[in-house]
């Protein structure tokens, strides 16, 4: 009777300390910057959130978020605890919030360029001055200050010795096919990829280019100082584990083909992310704490 006893009484105690433990499984909390409502954040991301759980044995709850602003305020109030975003967000995210980089998700050919017609008679940056020159959206890492910075590496003031005008990389494509701007500023890889290549009027030996900045860095997942620091090294541990399997459920997303060939960077740092900084100064935001273009 005493040995019945006690084996339900072990029993019992067995059951709860798997019900204590199910409680306490880690809940961590992942938004993206450039994914708008839960749909298309599920539909990207959620074989990444489940590979994740599976390695980490987390529970990852996919939150979304209507723009970089509201991933700031998510974080800053501690209601995400990570967020993949772009180098530019990266910057003044960490001035708001004091978030840090966990793991850079690195992006082939990542590189600002600047492009002219082949037959302009322009060989170099300094023959754009005082010229129209096209890039693309205020705020763009690589089509905005990617090509700013680049300019400015060359010697420009491109603020100040140049005509921008901010349009959509196709429109600013044909401006450039029409003469109406003298250059365009580019995500390279983006433009020789879904816009030159597919161009129906012009071979790809109609443009050149006459500058080419180097490789940006990274797309970055950020942890809020909130998070704690066994948290943040269990993920960062897991993306080092199951590199393959991660990179396998982001390409599932279709709008994540950026990151074909992509490989994590875990010794990512806040020091790597200077040239954006150095960017945002050139474009007359010298403080960085604020996502221009908004």
């Amino acid at each position: 009777m005493l040995r019945t006893v006690l084996k339900a009484a072990g029993l019992a105690t067995a059951i709860a300390v798997s019900a204590t433990s199910v409680q306490a499984a880690e809940t961590v909390r992942f938004a993206v910057t450039d994914v708008e409502g839960l749909e298309m954040l599920q539909r990207e991301y959620g074989p990444f959130a489940e590979v994740l759980r599976e390695a980490s044995g987390m529970e990852v709850e996919l939150f979304p978020v209507t723009s970089r602003t509201a991933a700031a305020e998510a974080m800053r109030a501690e209601k995400v605890d990570f967020v993949l975003t772009g180098p530019a967000e990266y910057v003044v995210m960490r001035k708001l919030t004091e978030a840090f980089p966990v793991v850079a998700f690195s992006r082939p050919d990542y590189f600002s360029a600047i492009v002219v017609m082949a037959d302009s008679g322009i060989n170099a940056p300094a023959d754009l001055k005082g010229k129209s020159v096209a890039f693309s959206d205020v705020g763009s890492t690589s089509g905005h200050l990617g090509p700013m910075q680049l300019l400015a590496d060359y010697g420009l003031d491109p603020s100040k010795e140049l005509k921008p005008l901010h349009v959509h990389r196709n429109v600013g494509h044909e401006a450039l096919k029409r003469g109406d701007v003298a250059g365009l500023g580019v995500n390279y890889r983006s433009w020789t990829d879904k816009v030159r290549a597919k161009d129906p009027d012009l071979p790809a030996g109609a443009f050149k280019v006459i500058a080419r900045g180097p490789d940006l860095p990274n797309d970055v997942l950020v942890a809020g100082p909130h998070v704690d620091k066994a948290v943040v090294e269990k993920v960062r541990t897991v993306f080092g584990e199951q590199s393959d399997a991660l990179v396998a459920a982001i390409l599932e997303g279709e709008e994540n083909q950026k990151y074909a060939g992509m490989k994590f960077l875990p010794g990512v740092q806040d020091a790597d992310y200077q040239y954006i900084r150095d960017a945002y100064a050139t474009i007359g935001y010298p403080q960085y704490s604020d996502f221009v273009g908004n």
